[in-house]
């Protein structure tokens, strides 16, 4: 449930009401401003906030005094059933809106010292377990999983055509790999390696297995953003976890085995690649896209050329899993 509040002026308040009237559960009027403006608070169903806010935008986004605010609810007492029976099949079952999803993914795409922090947390929790071969701190450098987020903002920005979130993302990716290399680097010189670690080895091992495991994850990560469910994602930053074998890959470069790197290169990339392939054909099935028809068009030529890209980069890292194999 949803309570968007929608500041306007005076004259346009008719048609913020019959939009109310039409889509909410509930909704009533402020006093007015001194500056002639009124605020309509709307309870929508979160099925139905993108339709709202859509006709809302449609009728006040060239209106400069308008605001519109959205605020997640908690709890409505009487409780109130949520329908969602005038959606589009297609963004069925979506509880964010398009604006939720990109302001919270633009702070995953974002190089602060937060993110070059965690980076930095995450390469070292993640080259100890690998080393002392323990599992239980392997998996909570997975859990910090500083890279899972940029890669989730670029298949975002892709699917709404929004040029400066997909850049940042891409810089912010290519950041944060390029400081655990680093890093991994740096403890693979200074650190006595045992490179037959078993946690090691499992990192510079793939398979079609792993493609299948990395499509999935990437899926289940999209749908855990735009259905609300983001406990999900504790699961998906375990399963499709970028940091391991980009860590795996700077210890075997710093110890000398370049074959094990390859092994380690090869997991990265294929975990990189399905990520963003999968995520980009669920935010497209999912019918996740821009407002105008305009912006549509540009989103989707965006979205098929993305889908291409990473598809063609799928089938090479295959073939290369096929002649590791043989």
């Amino acid at each position: 449930m949803r309570v968007i509040d929608v500041i306007t002026p005076a004259d346009h308040l008719d048609t913020v009401l019959s939009i109310a009237e039409k889509h909410c559960k509930d909704h009533w009027v402020d006093g007015g401003y001194d500056d002639g403006r009124q605020t309509v608070h709307l309870l929508v169903p979160a099925g139905s906030t993108q339709k709202v806010l859509d006709s809302l935008q449609t009728f006040l986004g060239s209106t400069e005094k308008s605001r519109i605010v959205v605020s997640t609810v908690e709890a409505t007492l009487p409780a109130i059933e949520e329908e969602v029976s005038e959606i589009n099949s297609r963004t069925k079952g979506i509880a964010s809106s398009r604006e939720e999803l990109l302001g919270e993914m633009e702070k995953s795409s974002k190089i602060d010292l937060n993110f070059l922090i965690l980076v930095f947390l995450s390469t070292i929790v993640a080259a100890v377990g690998l080393i002392k071969d323990n599992v239980a701190v392997v998996i909570g450098a997975m859990v910090i999983a500083p890279l899972l987020g940029p890669n989730l903002s670029l298949a975002l920005g892709t699917a709404l055509g929004e040029k400066h979130l997909m850049w940042r993302s891409v810089k912010t990716n290519l950041a944060g790999l390029g400081l655990t290399l680093v890093l991994a680097l740096l403890i693979g010189f200074l650190w006595p390696v045992d490179i037959s670690s078993p946690e090691l080895m499992a990192r510079t091992d793939v398979g079609l297995d792993s493609v299948a495991l990395a499509l999935a994850s990437g899926a289940a990560g999209v749908l855990s953003i735009t259905t609300g469910l983001s406990s999900v994602l504790v699961g998906v930053m375990v399963a499709v976890a970028l940091m391991p074998p980009a860590v795996t890959l700077g210890i075997m470069l710093s110890s000398g085995q370049p074959s094990l790197a390859f092994g380690a290169a090869l997991l990265l990339a294929v975990n990189v690649v399905c990520l963003n392939f999968a995520a980009n054909i669920v935010f497209y099935a999912k019918g996740v896209g821009p407002r105008t028809w305009r912006e549509k068009k540009q989103a989707r030529n965006s979205v098929f050329l993305s889908i291409a890209f990473w598809s063609s980069l799928l089938v090479i890292l295959m073939l290369l899993i096929f002649r590791q194999q043989v």
